[in-house]
């Protein structure tokens, strides 16, 4: 009992000291759009390490990877195509869009498949690029349509260290 009332005190002001200082009273904390908040916190993980090369940092090549998360994910159009046990996600937008949408499904085609038991695979076409996704039961082909293609998009915890890569200006991929 004692021991559990010590843990939860600790916890407490542990909690209320890192609030403190993070947040100055009355001071706002949130940095703007979701894309902002992205750079401004990979900003301050740059200026934090010590070990950072400052002549590789390429921040401009993590806001033009946003923009082509952005394009895809709120200006792209989707049809799928279901056969037995694979799917076919033909993903399309004019020729911004498109573009973004070729290096954002070429690229992560391979992680999905590195991070799953499935064959993921990805090809160019006019207006975008087309992923398709085999899997090995019925119920992991019940996973892969109730997720769609935007939701196989973020399978794989790889993107916040890709953004710090991105703006390393190394390779993610």
């Amino acid at each position: 009992m004692k021991l559990g009332l010590l843990s939860a005190a600790m916890m407490f002001v542990a909690t209320n000291a890192m609030a403190q200082h993070m947040h100055t009273l009355g001071s706002p904390s949130e940095t703007g759009q979701s894309q902002f908040a992205v750079i401004a916190e990979i900003v301050t993980l740059l200026r934090d390490d010590p070990e950072t090369d400052w002549a590789q940092v390429d921040i401009k090549a993590l806001r033009d990877h946003l923009v082509d998360m952005d394009n895809v994910t709120t200006r792209a159009s989707v049809e799928r195509t279901v056969d037995e046990t694979s799917v076919t996600f033909m993903v399309t937008g004019d020729d911004v869009v498109g573009a973004s949408i070729r290096r954002m499904v070429l690229a992560h085609s391979p992680m999905l498949q590195g991070t799953s038991d499935w064959t993921v695979t990805a090809a160019q076409i006019e207006g975008g690029a087309s992923m398709l996704v085999q899997v090995g039961s019925d119920e992991e082909l019940s996973q892969v349509l109730g997720l769609g293609f935007f939701g196989l998009m973020t399978i794989g915890a790889h993107h916040q260290q890709h953004h710090l890569m991105i703006a390393k200006g190394r390779s993610p991929h």
